[in-house]
């Protein structure tokens, strides 16, 4: 399902001559990880809460055999173990000073499938939208779908008693696993499911009768203190055995020791495999989107729309859809399911097998709407597209709410309580106006279906939040108590909600559950002080910005600006750039914007993260560099800050794809910021020969151009080429590029005027000194179009350049010394209103990013609004109707088309399948891919080469070589072409080759 992850370090290569015997017998024993560093431990020291407690040591086992070592060897040394999976906790579950034992990377295999009886047994690394990939041709799936399924764990679902959207049909985690394999404390081994299958005598025989006792002993205060409501996870599961209500978690009524574990966060056993209970895939799906004037109402309306059957009822509150309009990939989406300007919608889903019942099902919703005084609020959603893209923003909630800028943030610590749904209305209003007393907002989403409603009141958690947090919480808890509620309703217990089991459950099953604890784990060493005797929740020491949190000084060379703002919770207003003190000019609060919610280490179509998905480390994914780069400008890392080696460790694989830019829904850029990081290396520690060679490309290139010949000739030589590469520190297994005779030394503008009016094309170094067939091409669609084409040429000065090379190499004043020049050439041209069109995405959408970045204000806006790809301009002249194109069948009628990272990011490929299918019976196939590795001088580069295949062989290059000689292959990349050349040893032209070979009908050439 996913590729074997490459090690690009030997495990234990880094190792301290200072660890201790406990770290040293781990690394020379586990085959596996094991990470002592303090940048390596800072990266697990927080996971999506707002805690942050350092590890003692962090391990990665490479199978059960290793994990069952690791667990040995903390044994003997008596030191404390934590599980996690992605990390994605909300509570703290995860953080703790432990030896972090990270399951994802390596013990995520299906064990056992059982198809007949609808059951599967995994690792607890194993991915929820993975495991549900992998069933789903077996028309199976496992319900619990939470909002992080592409990157939460099932290990970790298990330890949480993790619900989803759809546990009014399906349950929650309690109702869905059938058995755990565990490791107990005292390194003991059992499997633990129904109570006739368990055994009677032995250590596991002896746990099951005391809890047994122990449950018959509190049976009275079971069903006293024991919420009644689907939603409640708090504490250990100690109603398992109850006799009042036997099917509380199973169908049978009989007892599943298995659910002692379920939501237990760890404290009790290691989990090393997890059965369970899957469902049919429904067959068939609907969706209404009820639009709701006001919050109250759609609160009010809930227990009337859950009649009717529904699979699922979501909220999605005022503030989420604002945010959710902000985002370029959300907007369109969240657009089609509004009705006016609504307060609040529901997302309603029906499911099943029967598609007519469904739709019926529908037209109920539509006709109860109109009943209760709302005709019209519904938007119908049929089609599974369009159903699917409404999910994924719903799910992206959590991301989305901490989109906020400043140093406010919705704070995560009440938002599980769930109450039964006829209260909902009654309970969302109280606890709002608490949230105005203490001068802040709630943002809400979430299960409005099971009265499980997501809300995080706006804290400043550096200026005085602790307090309203504690204020807030006791507050919600009395409106919790009054309806009869649970405190703790999907998310756990973790930090922020450990404190409050006991009042939730009241002395005496607080003290069983301490009882219960000192049966499996009478040392304390798996997951400590989490659920039994956990701190406070606002013990200030455990904060990820604990008192005398700090920001080293920077001295920006980027305008970060942008994200140096303040915003009013209750207003939303925004205070102006500059304020709040950041005097890193706003870099701080991009990196900070990241909450840890692991959305980038998912594995769909998406562009991000390439080197995460080929290494599965977690110092190179945006969550960890945004985690180490925190740290660093902290000065948690010592006093270099971004020029520290440890910075230029996890940016060191970043491919600078700008899949972050777009993907993640928080909107770190971690290409910009390598860019500032990259600096502040070269500004300390210098630039190397090689980066020098590169970056100073464009002003070489044209003396490169005129020996051309010598340098391919010495190409062709292997001994001469080989000694060149190694001094450069080039892959030897790469071919360099070929250089020719300029194209702009000849281009000249048509001498008449174009009907279509004037374009200037910008032509790129690449294409220009090593592609410049791709130049022609491109001028010749152009006039072709009816368009008088102009050239980025200087009369006696070298062409313009967008600079990028150098900002590779962090000479970003020579980049801006660059910008400067094309600004200065190309704003007129832009006044009178013609277009910019670049053939190479990376340089041309160095126009709309970078130079926005340097300070040029509107200058560059004007560029950066005229600027355009070879595609894009084409796609809205017709659409505009200014002109047309004259295409001709080719003979290769089949194309496979692979998209630049760039232009993916930037929502710009789109026109290039679009454009092709111009050509008179094409069949355009579209690479699900992401990086495709070479990412400009990245895969040159020896000590990169192997990563760089890595990502290429993700996707790109299998559907290359699987595809015929006679299909035609198309990238708009210069990078793209080189590394299919070199990887599958296919040519792929650029779409402008491609439809100026359609002009006449012949093959490209």
């Amino acid at each position: 399902m996913l590729v074997k992850p490459i090690h690009l370090v030997p495990p234990g290569a880094r190792r301290s001559a200072s660890l201790s015997p406990f770290a040293a017998q781990l690394q020379r024993e586990l085959r596996g990880e094991a990470m002592f560093g303090l940048a390596d431990r800072g990266r697990y020291a927080t996971d999506a809460s707002i805690y942050q407690i350092t590890p003692l040591g962090v391990a990665v086992p490479r199978d059960q055999d290793d994990l069952a070592l690791a667990l040995d060897i903390a044994r003997q040394h008596r030191m404390p173990v934590l599980a996690r999976g992605a990390g994605t906790s909300q509570c703290g579950q995860t953080v703790g000073e432990a030896l972090v034992i990270d399951n994802s990377k390596y013990l995520n295999r299906v064990v056992d499938f059982d198809p007949a009886g609808m059951s599967v047994t995994v690792e607890p690394g194993m991915v929820l939208d993975h495991l549900n990939a992998w069933l789903k041709p077996h028309g199976l799936w496992f319900p619990v779908d939470v909002s992080t399924a592409a990157q939460c764990t099932i290990g970790g679902m298990a330890g949480n008693n993790s619900c989803g959207s759809r546990s009014i049909e399906y349950g929650n985690m309690v109702h869905n696993v059938q058995a755990i394999d565990a490791i107990l404390a005292d390194g003991g081994e059992g499997r633990f499911t129904r109570l006739p299958d368990m055994p009677e005598q032995g250590r596991i025989g002896g746990i099951v009768r005391d809890l047994q006792s122990i449950a018959r002993r509190e049976r009275n205060e079971i069903a006293e203190r024991v919420p009644k409501v689907l939603r409640r996870v708090a504490g250990y599961n100690i109603d398992l055995f109850d006799c009042q209500n036997p099917r509380a978690y199973t169908d049978d009524g009989v007892a599943n020791l298995a659910h002692i574990l379920v939501g237990s966060e760890g404290t009790l056993a290691y989990s090393r495999r997890i059965t369970l209970r899957l469902q049919p895939l429904p067959a068939h799906k609907t969706l209404g989107v009820v639009n709701f004037p006001t919050f109250y109402q759609a609160m009010d309306m809930t227990q009337h729309i859950v009649k009717l059957g529904p699979s699922a009822v979501e909220l999605v509150d005022r503030t989420m859809i604002e945010l959710s309009m902000g985002n370029p990939a959300f907007r369109p989406v969240i657009e089609k399911a509004l009705r006016g300007s609504p307060d609040a919608i529901l997302l309603v889903e029906f499911s099943g097998e029967e598609q007519a019942t469904q739709v019926d099902k529908l037209k109920r919703l539509v006709e109860l709407m109109g009943d209760l005084g709302l005709p019209g609020a519904v938007v119908e959603m049929p089609g599974a597209a369009e159903q699917k893209a409404l999910w994924e923003v719903r799910k992206a909630g959590l991301n989305i709410m901490m989109s906020m800028k400043g140093d406010g943030k919705p704070v995560s610590f009440i938002e599980d309580c769930a109450v039964p749904l006829e209260h909902l209305a009654e309970y969302t209003s109280q606890l709002t106006e608490v949230f105005h007393k203490y001068g802040t907002e709630g943002t809400w989403y979430a299960h409005a279906s099971v009265g499980t409603l997501h809300v995080r009141p706006i804290l400043d958690m550096r200026r005085g939040g602790a307090k309203d947090m504690r204020e807030i919480a006791d507050a919600a808890a009395a409106l919790v108590r009054k309806y009869k509620g649970a405190y703790s309703g999907e998310h756990g217990d973790g930090l922020c909600r450990g404190e409050w089991v006991a009042w939730q459950y009241g002395p005496r099953i607080n003290a069983a559950f301490a009882e219960i604890k000192q049966l499996f784990d009478p040392d304390n060493r798996f997951n400590p002080d989490k659920i039994v005797r956990p701190p406070k929740m606002d013990d200030a020491a455990n904060f990820r910005f604990a008192p005398g949190y700090r920001e080293l000084p920077h001295s920006p060379v980027l305008d970060w600006s942008a994200w140096n703002v303040v915003r009013d919770p209750l207003s939303g207003e925004q205070g102006a750039p500059g304020s709040g003190g950041d005097r890193s000019g706003g870099l701080a609060k991009l990196v900070e914007m990241c909450n840890n919610n692991g959305h980038c280490r998912k594995f769909d179509a998406g562009t991000m993260c390439p080197s995460y998905r080929v290494t599965r480390d977690e110092k190179h994914v945006t969550r960890g560099r945004a985690n180490t780069l925190r740290l660093a400008m902290s000065g948690q890392l010592g006093e270099a800050g971004l020029a520290s080696p440890e910075v230029k460790e996890v940016l060191d694989l970043c491919v600078s794809c700008k899949g972050c830019k777009r993907d993640c829904p928080t909107g770190v850029d971690m290409a910009r910021i390598k860019i500032e990081a990259r600096a502040a290396w070269s500004a300390r520690h210098g630039v190397g020969l090689r980066e020098r060679l590169i970056a100073r490309m464009p002003a070489y290139a044209p003396l490169a151009g005129r020996i051309g010949g010598a340098l391919a000739l010495a190409e062709r030589i292997p001994l001469l080429s080989g000694w060149v590469k190694g001094w450069l520190g080039l892959a030897a297994q790469r071919s360099l590029p070929r250089f020719h005779s300029a194209f702009l030394d000849g281009a000249r503008p048509a001498a008449q005027p174009g009907d279509a009016g004037e374009v200037l094309l910008f032509v790129d170094t690449f294409n220009n000194h090593m592609e410049p067939e791709n130049a022609r091409a491109a001028q010749r669609v152009l006039e072709a179009a009816g368009y008088r084409v102009h050239f980025n040429t200087l009369p006696g000065q070298r062409p313009l350049c967008c600079g990028r090379t150098y900002l590779a190499a962090g000479m970003v004043d020579d980049a801006k010394a660059e910008a400067r020049r094309t600004l200065d050439a190309l704003l007129p041209y832009v006044r009178r209103g013609v277009a910019v069109v670049g053939l190479e995405p990376s340089c041309l959408l160095s126009l709309r990013d970078e130079f926005l970045g340097y300070g040029y204000g509107e200058e560059a806006r004007q560029l950066a609004d005229a600027s355009f790809l070879f595609e894009e301009f084409l796609l809205a002249e017709r659409r505009a109707g200014r002109m047309a194109l004259a295409l001709k069948p080719l003979p290769a009628a089949r194309i496979l088309l692979h998209g630049h990272c760039h232009q993916k990011a930037f929502d710009a490929f789109k026109p290039v399948p679009a454009v092709l299918q111009w050509i008179p019976g094409a069949q355009v196939e579209v690479v699900e891919s992401s990086c495709c590795g070479m990412a400009g001088s990245f895969g040159y580069e020896a000590e990169h080469y192997e990563a760089s295949m890595a990502m290429a062989e993700l996707s790109l290059l299998p559907a290359v070589r699987k595809a015929g000689e006679d299909v035609l292959v198309v990238a708009d990349g210069t990078s793209c072409r080189h590394q299919i050349h070199d990887g599958a040893g296919r040519e792929a032209v650029h779409v402008a080759r491609v439809l100026a070979a359609a002009l006449e009908g012949v093959a490209v050439s």
